[in-house]
């Protein structure tokens, strides 16, 4: 992702040239991801056997725009801070897109689509962003091992790097010092 913080958030903010990265880089930094159709028996399998394996008790849906968000522009505002969570973040995206801004090993940001289909999960303590793109729309589904929590720690975090689901972050991915390739 280029590093141009005065053009508009939505927009792809691919370097020049552009510089894929690569599934296993993700994998690597912890991110999980899967094609998952929604609204069809085969999906719909698909999802229940994967909430099975990981735990995924709780799920809740919300759509993001203009129309069906109140105080839509101060909630992409706060989505779009630099952030962790102390737990996985799971998103199911069932229409519309945006994308999953993550730090790799460097520190340097990588921009992931998620689009129609796409299930992916940010394991705790990964700092991470999100941002609707351009269509201005998305609908998900939000899943969670047990009852939500919804807590956001910007980054800086009160607590510093030392913070435990940073720590256990940094530990279980970082200590190698994975870097976008």
């Amino acid at each position: 992702m280029d590093n141009d913080d005065a053009t508009d958030q939505r927009e792809p903010h691919q370097r020049a040239p552009p510089a894929p990265v690569a599934p296993a880089t993700l994998a690597a930094l912890g991110i999980l991801a899967w094609k998952v159709p929604p609204a069809t028996p085969a999906g719909d399998a698909r999802l229940a056997a994967i909430r099975a394996a990981r735990g995924y008790s709780y799920q809740d849906t919300v759509e993001i725009s203009r129309a069906t968000l109140a105080g839509y522009d101060a909630k992409l505002k706060a989505f779009y801070e630099e952030h962790v969570h102390t737990d996985e973040e799971i998103r199911y995206v069932l229409s519309g897109s945006g994308y999953f801004d993550v730090r790799d090993g460097g520190d340097a940001w990588i921009r992931i689509l998620v689009k129609e289909g796409d299930l992916i999960v940010l394991p705790e303590g990964i700092y991470h962003r999100f941002t609707l793109d351009t269509s201005n729309y998305v609908k998900v589904n939000r899943l969670f091992v047990g009852e939500p929590v919804w807590t956001a720690h910007n980054r800086p975090q009160e607590e510093g790097e030392a913070a435990p689901s940073r720590a256990r972050y940094v530990e279980s991915f970082l200590q190698g010092g994975v870097k976008a390739t």
